[in-house]
């Protein structure tokens, strides 16, 4: 009995030990929305896997180099990049608009925007766009990328331990909790990472947007219109990576007052 006890506690110490180094030795800092968050990957790393993922995807994609909606997309990024302060000083910044029916934008690590045509009907406008592109620069701007690497090597590390330590048992039984084990930490630890993450960059790029001169109140808006597009068929919340909307849009109308005083700080109307 012994025995077994010890062969099923060993992995799981092991793999404890190697949490445990693994976020102490991880790089710290303080985000743009005020938290204290440790980092899978150092500011360089960031910086060179973000440009080989956007020159993969310019690869892969048909771009838009001219027009008025790629005039649009380059001028709501340089006015939101220039308002990202400390965060962004370090990126290299670049944009690009791709020509696709996804409804769709993003900003990869070291601050490599993309921007599908498929989202710009949804935005209607500039300000809907900094909505958009405001959210999206602010995952960057707080290195959830490279948070979200660290989550990922806690959640493998664990349960690798614990594949170890069931390594005696039924195969069956053994697949059956491996699975159990594999969906609690998903639904109970990467997920709600994920959606703080998605909250985050909807706070921190209400204040982008404010900061640049866009109207905040176009959020509320936008996401409206972002959930009339999703038709209602969204799963339920604590099974998806993103807030459901109506959570999104109650989180944002409490936060306009403060955005709508920037707003105006920064000479909008």
């Amino acid at each position: 009995m012994k025995e077994k006890l010890l062969r099923i506690a060993i992995p799981l110490i092991i793999a404890l030990i190697v949490v445990i180094f693994q976020r102490v030795s991880a790089p710290k800092i303080v985000n743009e929305a005020g938290r204290t968050a440790r980092l899978g990957m150092n500011p360089q790393q960031e910086l060179s896997l973000g440009a080989q993922a956007y020159q993969q995807v310019l690869s892969e994609s048909r771009t838009i180099t001219s027009g008025a909606n790629y005039e649009m997309v380059k001028r709501c990024a340089g006015r939101l990049t220039a308002v990202t302060g400390e965060a962004g000083k370090n990126f290299q910044w670049a944009v690009s608009v791709v020509e696709s029916n996804q409804v769709n934008a993003f900003c990869l690590p070291g601050g490599k925007i993309v921007v599908y045509t498929g989202i710009l009907p949804v935005a209607q406008s500039e300000a809907g766009l900094a909505v958009v592109m405001g959210h999206e620069i602010a995952h960057a701007t707080n290195h959830h990328g490279a948070e979200r690497v660290l989550q990922e090597k806690t959640a493998n590390t664990l349960l690798t331990g614990a594949n170890f330590s069931l390594s005696g048992t039924d195969p069956r039984q053994h697949q059956q909790i491996m699975g159990l084990i594999g969906a609690g930490a998903r639904v109970g630890y990467l997920l709600p990472f994920s959606r703080d993450h998605e909250s985050e960059a909807d706070s921190v790029g209400l204040k982008y947007m404010a900061r640049a001169g866009y109207d905040p109140r176009e959020a509320v808006e936008f996401w409206k219109r972002m959930s009339a597009q999703g038709g209602g068929g969204a799963p339920p919340q604590f099974l998806s990576t993103h807030p459901a909307h109506e959570t999104r849009i109650a989180r944002l109308k409490a936060e306009l007052p403060k955005a709508i005083e920037i707003y105006h700080a920064a000479g909008g109307k």
